[in-house]
């Protein structure tokens, strides 16, 4: 089955019950550097923040208040979440750091380091409903990928506010990138950007260790980048032309088509815009926001994010 429309293809029929196939994919706004990180918030009436990461900035929209400058300089920042008091957190890749808003409009470091030596170029982060903070960390912030790295791996990291203390959970990706829970959070979703091209899927066991890591998907146009989880257990990809859901067992339900746009790699080359991250989010949390490489994107959607509304006891609380 290969149903198409304008900004869709259909794999499977159970698409149809997360997206009217008449959908338009609407442009919020445009000629960004490579923007990243989109983190939806209700707070005050409800906004989604994203990074621009060359042009070391962050921006802010509303259905209400439309585009704003969030934060500048922001030290180059790729990925953003928030806790469960609402505070920011983000992966720098200059500052080399993950950091939270401390609620007085500067930000703190939650972690730089591992065993002595800086972190490479912390890139996407979720927090899990113990107020753990999980990362990737690939050198992609580093000068050339490489200068000044001190760390022998390419990391995913948990780091738990109750003690302070910080474990590498995995270390044989080629360039961890994107990562999310399931809803009940027994299993971890990493994407490698690196060479592979793909998502693995890990069990999270008891002890916050993980097992498994076997191959769940692989993208079929450009790479996995950032990824979402639904309520429902599918995942949502980025891609390069646009984003691709997933079923819980790996099959491919359909596609989301960004409109066509220069490639920043040879503007004369005309194609649907990469999609770097995505995240779910507006007042009814039925619309999904896609950070693309030069322009924000939304979408209706019928299904809700596996974190959305979800209630929680405040990410570093105790500290």
């Amino acid at each position: 089955m290969n149903a198409t429309s304008s900004f869709v293809v259909v794999d499977d029929k159970e698409f149809d019950r997360i997206i009217d196939r008449t959908v338009s994919v609407e442009k919020i706004s445009g000629g960004f550097g490579f923007i990243e990180g989109p983190s939806w918030t209700d707070h005050d009436g409800g906004f989604l923040v994203f990074s621009d990461i060359p042009k070391n900035r962050m921006h802010r929209w509303s259905p209400k208040t439309g585009l704003t400058t969030f934060r500048e300089p922001t030290s180059n920042t790729n990925g953003n979440t928030r806790d469960f008091e609402g505070h920011l957190i983000s992966c720098e890749h200059s500052g080399r750091r993950v950091a939270r808003e401390d609620g007085h409009g500067g930000l703190v470091t939650v972690v730089e380091q591992f065993g002595g030596k800086k972190l490479n170029s912390p890139n996407d982060v979720v927090v899990a409903a113990d107020g753990s903070l999980w990362f990737t960390d690939p050198p992609y912030g580093l000068p050339s990928g490489e200068v000044g790295r001190e760390l022998d791996h390419n990391h995913v990291f948990r780091f738990d506010p109750a003690n302070g203390t910080l474990e590498s959970v995995v270390d044989d990706f080629d360039r961890p990138n994107g990562l999310c829970f399931s809803p009940d959070e027994k299993l971890l979703y990493i994407a490698d950007s690196g060479a592979p091209r793909h998502i693995r899927r890990f069990t999270v066991n008891p002890d916050n260790t993980l097992s498994g890591g076997e191959i769940f998907c692989e993208i079929g146009n450009g790479l996995p980048d950032g990824i979402r989880c639904d309520v429902d257990g599918r995942v949502w990809s980025s891609a390069g032309d646009g984003v691709h859901i997933f079923g819980a067992d790996g099959h491919l339900i359909g596609r989301i088509v960004t409109p066509d746009a220069p490639s920043r790699h040879d503007p004369s080359v005309i194609a649907p815009e990469t999609v770097a991250n995505l995240c779910f989010g507006a007042v009814d949390g039925n619309r999904l926001f896609m950070t693309a490489c030069t322009s924000p994107y939304s979408v209706a959607v019928r299904v809700r994010g596996a974190t959305q509304g979800r209630p929680g006891g405040g990410f570093l609380a105790s500290r």
